[in-house]
């Protein structure tokens, strides 16, 4: 009796182990004739159950880093992300096994995001921080200094990013001078000393502009900053090991006085080993009676490139504050690639370079959508890079091989 006994619980436990575990395999194709690196392969979990907590996959026998997401925080997963390798032409075959019952692995991580309350109105690094996921306030608060970078940071393993908490919603530009990761130990503010040990800093003046892709509305020929918000949330949607997501929620905006209002919601993606971020925005509703703008900030003294099919970005050098004893001139590369279905029209840049630093939006483009939803990407450098771009011409060629990674996606087949 007793070894039917075992017997039965040994075929309990693998047929409950069977269940709980799901396994298939990922077969992804690049098709271009370049070999790509950290091509990030994202797949839907939904179909798979509420329950999934876990994943591993291997190439080839050899497991490589995964991360599962919530991106709705339902406490359900939404996203498994990994990062694919391949050749010119490439296709590569991955097996993926999904847990119900094993914890998520922990593996290095390469992409970080972080929101920081401060204890008190100084930058200083030795006061008390508090660290959380979410805030909201309302539209008409000083909300910029209520957070230790003015903003939500995040960052991957080549550059970071802040977006300021106000009407602005400007992203400010952090240049890395080595790979790695760096917002935890100087959030956006190197000492001295971090700077001696080369850590990277501020790199871009943005003022009341663009900076890198914020979105603003457009009316009276003129972009519309988010002034009249009922509440303004930041949140972090995911803080690696291979991508940072980011969320700036703008509740009952009226993009002018007479306009009916919509909740927008701006989800930033960036991933491990790249420069360029992803930007989707979400409406509450169709937002055909409105137009948006965007676009990069006009450098002071920067060179322009456009291929006028969305496709727009710049090189020059600037301060990137007004105090000129602690921070060093800056020479970056900006860029931004808009699907041409979402332009409306491409604007003329501003030539009054000092004007445009301190204001004056410049390289922009009017978009607009059908629907309740609009997506561009943005891409920046920094010349301090050791692994970057030194010139405009070398920044240029990567901005038009980029754009082409943007419209030609590895293909993903779920087998």
């Amino acid at each position: 009796m007793k070894i039917r006994f075992y017997l039965s619980l040994i075929m309990c436990m693998m047929l409950a182990n069977a269940t709980a575990q799901t396994t298939f395999k990922v077969e992804v194709s690049n098709p271009l004739k370049v070999e790509q690196s950290d091509v990030p392969v994202v797949i839907s979990l939904k179909k798979y159950g509420e329950n999934v907590k876990s994943a591993v996959v291997t190439c080839n026998g050899k497991e490589i880093a995964t991360q599962i997401d919530d991106l709705d925080r339902d406490g359900s997963a939404d996203e498994l992300c990994f990062m694919a390798n391949l050749g010119k032409r490439e296709t590569k075959t991955y097996e993926v096994a999904l847990s119900e019952t094993n914890e998520q692995k922990r593996y290095d991580a390469r992409a970080y995001a972080e929101m920081v309350i401060r204890s008190s109105a100084k930058h200083a690094k030795n006061q008390q921080q508090f660290y959380i996921n979410e805030m909201t306030v309302a539209g008409d608060a000083n909300s910029y200094n209520y957070q230790h970078h003015h903003g939500v940071a995040f960052e991957s393993d080549l550059i970071a990013m802040r977006i300021y908490y106000d009407k602005r919603q400007t992203l400010d530009l952090y240049g890395k001078f080595h790979k790695g990761l760096e917002m935890r130990e100087t959030q956006f503010y190197p000492s001295k000393e971090q700077k001696a040990n080369g850590f990277g800093d501020d790199i871009l003046m943005v003022g009341n502009s663009f900076g890198l892709g914020a979105l603003r509305g457009w009316a009276d020929g003129k972009p519309q900053m988010l002034d009249n918000v009922k509440w303004r949330t930041q949140r972090v949607i995911a803080s690696g090991p291979l991508r940072a997501i980011v969320e700036v929620e703008d509740r009952q905006w009226r993009v002018t006085p007479e306009a009916k209002p919509v909740n927008m919601t701006l989800r930033y993606t960036l991933y491990a080993g790249h420069r360029d971020c992803d930007v989707d925005v979400m409406f509450s509703r169709n937002v055909d009676d409105l137009s948006f703008s965007t676009g990069i900030v006009n450098v002071k003294g920067s060179t322009e490139y456009s291929d006028k099919e969305g496709l727009r970005g710049c090189w020059g050098t600037d301060w990137p504050a007004g105090d000129t004893i602690n921070y060093k001139r800056e020479t970056v590369g900006l860029g931004i690639y808009i699907p041409k279905q979402f332009i409306k029209q491409e604007l003329a840049a501003d030539k009054e370079n000092y004007a445009y630093v301190i204001g004056t939006q410049s390289a922009s483009q009017t978009i607009g959508n059908s629907n309740n939803r609009l997506h561009y990407s943005i891409v920046y450098c920094s010349d301090n890079e050791e692994f970057g771009f030194h010139s405009a011409k070398d920044w240029f060629n990567f901005l038009k091989d980029w754009k082409k990674r943007q419209e030609q996606k590895v293909v993903v087949t779920i087998k």
